[in-house]
């Protein structure tokens, strides 16, 4: 009988750090254009622990890969802008080639030590 509680004791401590912990949740936009050319690629979590920050995003895309700098949450949300157009990049968005899309993109979000904390893939749609 003892071996019976203490087992059911510790799926509920598992049960309840499962329950209790919430996790991270990201949203992975994208969109290519071809006349002109662009890149545009937005990357934004919420559910963050501030205390884990500063955070930071990384693209991939086929084989080219781009490193967002650092940015603390605003409550527990980060955005983050990567794009090809220089007035976008003027106003923060952290820079692209015009032809970094290749295919689906694959968004993540670390935290302060480099743990990947959310991530998404997502197939990005292209425009004229």
């Amino acid at each position: 009988m003892t071996n019976v509680l203490t087992g059911l004791c510790g799926v509920a401590v598992m049960l309840a750090t499962v329950v209790g912990g919430e996790a991270a949740g990201i949203r992975v936009r994208c969109e290519k254009r071809t006349d002109p050319p662009r890149s545009r690629i937005s990357v934004d979590a919420k559910d963050l622990n501030p205390a884990d920050g500063p955070f930071r995003a990384v693209v991939r895309s086929g084989s080219l890969q781009k490193v967002a700098p650092p940015q603390v949450a605003t409550g527990d949300e980060v955005e983050f802008d990567f794009d090809s157009d220089p007035d976008d990049i003027a106003a923060g968005a952290t820079p692209i080639g015009v032809n970094f899309i290749r295919g689906a993109v694959v968004g993540k979000i670390l935290d302060a030590t480099g743990y990947e904390v959310a991530n998404s893939t997502v197939n990005c749609r292209t425009r004229e």
